[in-house]
């Protein structure tokens, strides 16, 4: 009985246990629903959870050596999100605020409303990027302020005036549609209206969150998290950081992705905003350095604080790109460029630009590629105004863009063209008249030699090359005739694009082909003209090295390029590296090269001794001078080969109105002895894993 008591009496102290345990909950519940529902419910709207991109490095790009040439520095971006501001806040002033506090620190902030940012209002929509033109017409369209058949090529600040949509009516249009209060100062209304502009298009195009602000420094982070800024986001990124100041025209620049580049982009996984090359490598191999961005899913909280993260796919960083230049010789290379126009231009005040090229034989390689004047990649951003309005244009590649008359170093081509159509024999000698005339007296033509009224007498081709006789080839070229002169000038790459994955330009290569699709007839005087490089001939500094790198290595011609090799970002695997293998082969028997070749050497132990005595190898070279007409300076051009028995590398330059290719063979001879340094030269000479007596 007793035990039948003490069941029931546990029973019953469970029972009530169970039924306390019941009543708490339904008040837990009571109170959650009920008495605090309405605020949960606004905590539960207000807390967010999406989905973010989280945006992947791009790949290093390095030398042939493995020196950095560009690499990534973590930098703090804001971005600024109204649904992050408290409820009922107001989203001019916290907008304002933000400003404000930018402005105090002398902090830029992205705004590319077309409107001068101080009055009197005027629009600047004419020096806009077509990016900007465009997405300024998706706005004015969508407030149905301009006709829907309008064009971004035909906005302009005459337009949109000539509509009646002066810049202080859509100012106060937007005031009104911001509730922008009139209490503001006409600046800060227009600084408002900015970052309020950037919102809107960034709603049209429907893309990522605005980037308010790029690559913050800390102390601004500290204030931000200090004044408690609604709206305002940290966010972690990278930013390309130059390690040289070199090559700037080579490793090229980022930017946001254009509007007409979107098309495309957009299926290869790019949102409207996202940073992608512009121009040179970082253009080039945009598919190696573009990493793979990753994803996570971010929790906020009514206040906007992050509440947790979690990773759904962690970001890949891009390949490295291991280019063919040599960081130190490129320096030389720039360096040596630089101090030779600058001597020339302190002498005579004349501003010129220059270009140069370094390429190794065998493979082609580029080693080097230096174009005078050049900038700073650290700076271009800042600069880009200053820079692009430069008369002296350095922005301007002008080693590969650059196209000039080959003048006598053309010549080589000439000679390798008689030589082997049986035109002439090494053995074959021309007497010097001093003044060229076409047999018969056909077309009135006559070209004087330059060393007229004297004579260079009785010389074979070899001798011509060495004292560049006009005579001897402007005989030679008539034989031969201007179909067999282009034909081995194709070969040599002359008139033709190099192949270089930056893009170049193909010049011209004289001839009837050309002069047809020009309007003009060819004439037998043309012929002798384009068989001494002059005529309608334009090449660029890079044509010209390659062109001398395909001769010195005995015919095989490579394609000129700048990509080496490219392994994943942890060096873990080979994505790509060069074949190099020739594209083409210029036929050439052992006699005829070696006929050049003497006669190429015969300028550095004659009329370039006194500069080619500073040099650490024996070297063939080449001068040139292109007429530019009466009373205007002509270009000097300057190509060479070393080491004259074992030729490993080409290079030639051209300075603008630098006057005889003989003022350049010193900057030649500098850049050879970077190359080949004492060390290097010893390793050569006596080589490895060789016996010393």
């Amino acid at each position: 009985m007793k035990n039948s008591d003490r069941r029931g009496s546990r029973l019953i102290s469970l029972g009530g246990f169970l039924v306390v345990v019941l009543l708490v909950y339904l008040g837990v519940l009571y109170n959650t629903q009920v008495v605090h529902g309405a605020e949960y419910l606004e905590q539960s709207v207000r807390t967010i959870t999406k989905n973010e991109t989280v945006e992947a490095s791009r790949g290093i790009i390095t030398d042939r050596n493995g020196q950095a040439l560009v690499s990534n520095r973590p930098c703090y971006n804001l971005t600024f999100d109204s649904s992050l501001l408290k409820a009922g806040q107001d989203q001019n002033d916290a907008i304002l605020r933000l400003i404000d506090l930018c402005r105090s620190k002398a902090i830029p902030w992205e705004d590319n409303l077309p409107i001068s940012r101080s009055a009197p209002f005027t629009y600047t929509v004419d020096a806009a990027t077509s990016t900007q033109k465009s997405r300024f017409l998706k706005y004015l369209q969508d407030l149905k302020l301009i006709p829907d058949n309008a064009t971004a090529d035909s906005l302009s600040a005459q337009s949109l005036n000539q509509m009646s949509l002066t810049a202080d009516q859509l100012l106060a249009d937007m005031k009104v549609k911001y509730g922008i209060p009139s209490s503001y100062s006409d600046t800060d209304a227009r600084a408002v209206a900015g970052v309020e502009y950037e919102l809107s298009i960034r709603q049209l195009i429907n893309t990522t969150a605005y980037v308010f602000a790029e690559d913050v420094d800390s102390n601004l982070i500290s204030l931000l998290s200090d004044g408690d800024y609604d709206g305002v986001k940290v966010v972690s990124s990278t930013v390309r950081e130059y390690e040289t100041s070199y090559a700037a025209h080579i490793l090229g620049t980022v930017g946001r992705i254009y509007e007409e580049e979107f098309a495309s982009l957009k299926e290869k996984g790019y949102a409207m905003d996202d940073l992608v090359g512009k121009s040179g490598v970082e253009s080039a191999f945009e598919d190696y350095l573009r990493g793979t961005d990753g994803t996570r899913i971010v929790s906020t909280n009514s206040e906007g604080k992050i509440t947790s993260e979690l990773y759904t796919e962690k970001p890949e960083p891009g390949d490295t790109v291991e280019l063919t230049l040599d960081l130190n010789l490129q320096k030389a290379a720039e360096d040596a460029l630089a101090d030779t126009v600058s001597k020339m231009t302190e002498e005579d005040g004349i501003v010129r630009g220059a270009g140069a090229a370094v390429i190794q034989i065998g493979t082609g390689d580029i080693l080097a590629l230096a174009s005078y004047p050049t900038f700073d990649l650290s700076t271009y951003r800042t600069e880009y105004d200053t820079l692009k309005d430069d008369p002296s244009k350095p922005l301007f590649n002008r080693a590969t863009q650059g196209t000039y008359p080959p003048g006598s170093t053309f010549k080589p081509c000439t000679a390798v063209a008689a030589l082997e159509s049986g035109v002439i024999t090494t053995n074959t000698k021309i007497f010097d008249k001093g003044i060229f005339r076409l047999p018969n007296g056909k077309d009135n033509f006559y070209l004087k030699c330059w060393i007229y009224p004297g004579s260079h007498g009785l010389i074979n081709v070899s001798q011509a090359i060495t004292v560049s006789c006009n005579y001897f080839f402007c005989t030679v070229g008539n034989l031969t005739g201007i179909d067999t002169i282009d034909k081995y000038a194709t070969a040599f790459g002359l008139g033709q694009h190099t192949g270089i994955e930056i893009g170049d330009s193909a010049g011209i290569l004289a001839g009837p082909e050309h002069s047809e699709d020009v309007g003009k007839t060819w004439y037998g005087g043309d012929t002798v003209q384009a068989a001494i490089g002059q005529s309608d001939h334009l090449f660029t500094p890079l044509q010209l090295a390659n062109y001398i790198a395909t001769l010195a290595g005995g015919g095989d011609h490579y394609d000129a390029h700048l990509l080496k090799t490219v392994k994943t970002y942890d060096n873990s695997k080979v994505v790509y590296t060069e074949s190099n293998k020739p594209t083409n082969t210029v036929e050439m028997s052992d006699s005829t090269l070696e006929a050049v070749k003497e006669g190429m050497k015969g300028l550095t132990t004659g009329s370039l001794a006194a500069y080619f005595k500073d040099s650490v190898v024996s070297a063939g070279a080449k001068t040139g001078t292109a007429q530019l007409g009466k009373d205007i300076k002509n270009n000097g051009i300057f190509v060479c080969f070393a080491p004259y028995d074992d030729p490993q590398i080409a290079v030639a330059i051209v300075i603008e109105k630098g006057g005889s290719g003989s003022a350049l063979a010193s900057t030649g001879v500098k850049i050879l002895n970077s190359y080949f340094g004492a060390d290097e030269v010893g390793s050569m000479i006596i080589g490895e894993n060789t016996l010393i007596p």
